[in-house]
């Protein structure tokens, strides 16, 4: 979807804040009638403008005190090379994001652990272990300032 409308806009920034809003709920808040609501959410979502929804939960709950921004440089830039990498880190549990960059580095990772020892592991099982790696170069998250789940509308 290319375009929104004032009324897609509204359905956005109510469902960002509560994803779990009723219909009739947000057909009220954005002045819609319930049966119009839904269908504007559902073109929405069938056109990948939401792509899902889901529950933040935090990581420190799950006993994982670390945060692991990885930079990752890779033998070459050929497709297949790449394909493989990306089949493979998505095996990872521990990655919570990876991005291909451009620049110095091939990829950046977030990776959570639970203590230093836990990273030592995925570290050694898993980053080492992926294929086409040459370079691994680690930095640990001292405190998290913002971490924004959304984008403005």
């Amino acid at each position: 979807m290319t375009h929104l409308d004032a009324i897609d806009a509204a359905i956005l920034k109510v469902i960002q804040q509560n994803g779990r809003i009723s219909n009739a709920q947000l057909a009220e808040r954005v002045g819609l009638s319930p049966s119009a609501c839904s269908r504007r959410l559902d073109i929405l979502e069938k056109s990948g403008t939401v792509t899902g929804y889901h529950a933040r939960i935090s990581p420190k709950a799950l006993d994982y005190k670390m945060i692991a921004i990885v930079h990752i440089s890779l033998s070459g830039q050929f497709a297949k090379t790449l394909a493989e990498f990306e089949a493979a880190v998505k095996l990872c549990p521990n990655v919570l994001v990876c991005y291909l960059m451009s620049g110095e580095y091939d990829y950046i990772l977030r990776v959570a652990a639970k203590d230093l020892e836990d990273y030592e592991r995925i570290h050694r099982d898993w980053l080492s272990a992926l294929p086409h790696v040459v370079k691994i170069n680690s930095s640990f998250a001292l405190r998290e300032v913002i971490d924004r789940p959304n984008v403005g509308v």
